[in-house]
């Protein structure tokens, strides 16, 4: 089962965020997202447990007060499509030719 897990403070690496989630059972892969312009950590990241039910036991991280704030475990969702218009509704001519008489 993949996690999102967000809020987490500056500083933190992809092995401070496996070693959070190992006292829930096998972590296939932890994971930090990083800005690529400043190299700096966006404040999130995904872990992959080897189980839903291990997963489902690692949610009770959520709101656990790590740093100065709580942080947010939830089930991963699939990314959404980030085409420029909304993934095809709308923005864009039809092409062929219209109903329209040209003059």
């Amino acid at each position: 089962m993949k996690l999102y897990v967000g809020n987490l403070p500056p500083g933190f690496s992809d092995e401070d965020l496996k070693e959070l989630f190992v006292p829930y059972g096998t972590v296939i892969s932890a994971k930090m997202i990083i800005d690529r312009e400043t190299g700096r950590s966006k404040g999130f990241g995904f872990v992959e447990m080897s189980s839903k039910d291990e997963g489902n036991a690692a949610m009770a991280l959520d709101k656990k007060v790590i740093g100065k704030g709580a942080i947010i475990v939830n089930e991963a969702r699939p990314k959404e499509n980030n085409r420029p218009f909304g993934g095809g509704a709308g923005g864009g001519g039809r092409g062929g030719q219209s109903n329209r008489q040209r003059f």
